[in-house]
């Protein structure tokens, strides 16, 4: 894998998991792990670092090639 092509994937795979979070968050989705409810505001979280780190990598292969 060439140093351009591995902070697209990584880009690509932290966006899939930023809209994943989102998607969990407009549509209310519940969920439960060992019979505890995980609130929604981690989802919140779940998406933005994500996001963040997505659009990082994006800017990191744009100045890489």
């Amino acid at each position: 894998m060439s140093h351009r092509n591995y902070p697209l994937v990584s880009g690509a795979l932290f966006s899939l998991v930023a809209i994943a979070h989102l998607l969990r968050l407009v549509y209310r989705v519940p969920v439960t792990v060992d019979g505890y409810t995980v609130p929604m505001f981690v989802s919140l979280f779940g998406c933005i670092v994500p996001a963040l780190l997505a659009a990082w990598a994006f800017r990191l292969a744009r100045s890489a090639g």
